[in-house]
């Protein structure tokens, strides 16, 4: 349902705006629609850097364990490759 309302904007901007729904005719037929797309993509944008900020909080709340496992992890891969490489070795010098 749509309400109508009233707004104070610059003669700027409503000049742009009115110059991009000019350019853009098939997609806005009029301010309000134009306005109404505009406000909703800028909400979005809004919830979407609202749930970044609260993933990178909860990253840097972990970030200490998250290193652990990944120094675990790297500190593994190291000890195998090294293990690999003894044992390539030792394979080379009984030839």
């Amino acid at each position: 349902m749509q309400v109508k309302t009233s707004i104070t904007l610059s003669g700027d901007l409503l000049h742009t705006i009115d110059e991009l729904i000019e350019q853009l005719s098939e997609q806005y037929q009029n301010r309000s629609a134009f306005l109404e797309m505009a406000a909703w993509a800028f909400i979005e944008q809004l919830r979407r850097a609202q749930r970044t900020a609260k993933d990178i909080e909860i990253i840097n709340r972990r970030a200490d364990d998250l290193n652990k496992e990944t120094m675990d992890a790297l500190a593994y891969q190291n000890r195998v490759a090294s293990a690999t490489a003894t044992s390539i070795t030792g394979m080379n010098t009984r030839k």
